[in-house]
């Protein structure tokens, strides 16, 4: 991570063909943060003023239940901004933290705002980025409905195989360093429940493993799976 500030700027897609004047407001106003596998980078209801960009690695998004409960909401990589929703001048909705060594990119929140006033094309982007993370909202909304467990992990497991699979010999090969408790978290469920469905899984069929990762062995039938409820 040795290249600039305004490098990193110039080859995020996000600012794809930003005018040199753009590029330079937000060159002025950024920086680099790196953070280790669980360190935070804010916290739910915190006063954000940076708007923040995957850079390099992975981030999750997630919040507590009222019991306590860890719910992941979202694991974003390169690319990706972590915080859009504090552009309306609240605090954080939910917390952040990495899920990997990673690297994050910081803009003030007003440079950031004066740039997507002189360019539509980034308000569009932010807005396409938003409604992503709406469209996904969507999906864990409809996966609150009282169906089995194992068939919310075989959704999850589903959706991750296409988000940040690798074609194997084997099958769908999930490229995360993801635990069964991080699973849980994900479903909103106890690590013992997720540990028993996914030995099921692997009984089934559906997944097994290679290297401590989850292989989806054939992603049409583990869709089917969760879908035959």
């Amino acid at each position: 991570m040795e290249a600039s500030v305004k490098n990193f700027i110039e080859n995020l897609g996000l600012f794809e063909d930003l005018s040199q004047e753009c590029i330079e407001i937000l060159s002025s106003s950024s920086f680099k943060t790196k953070l280790k596998k669980g360190e935070m980078l804010f916290y739910e209801k915190d006063i954000v003023n940076n708007i923040y960009i995957v850079l390099k690695g992975k981030l999750t998004i997630f919040r507590h239940s009222e019991i306590g409960q860890k719910r992941v909401i979202y694991i974003l990589d390169k690319g990706q901004i972590l915080n859009e929703v504090i552009l309306d001048n609240i605090p954080a909705s939910a917390s952040c933290e990495a899920f990997e060594d990673s690297w994050v990119l910081g803009i003030h929140k007003e440079a950031f705002l004066k740039t997507m006033s002189m360019d539509f094309r980034l308000v569009q982007r932010v807005m396409n980025s938003m409604n992503k993370k709406i469209r996904r909202l969507y999906r864990q909304l409809k996966n609150t409905i009282p169906i089995k467990i194992d068939k919310k992990l075989a959704a999850k497991l589903w959706k991750l195989s296409k988000d940040y699979g690798i074609e194997i010999e084997e099958g769908v090969l999930i490229d995360l360093d993801i635990s069964v408790t991080y699973l849980a978290d994900m479903l909103g469920s106890t690590r013992e429940t997720v540990s028993r469905c996914l030995k099921t899984l692997k009984r089934e069929g559906f997944i097994k493993y290679k290297n401590k990762r989850i292989v989806v062995t054939d992603r049409k039938q583990l869709s089917v799976y969760f879908k035959g409820l």
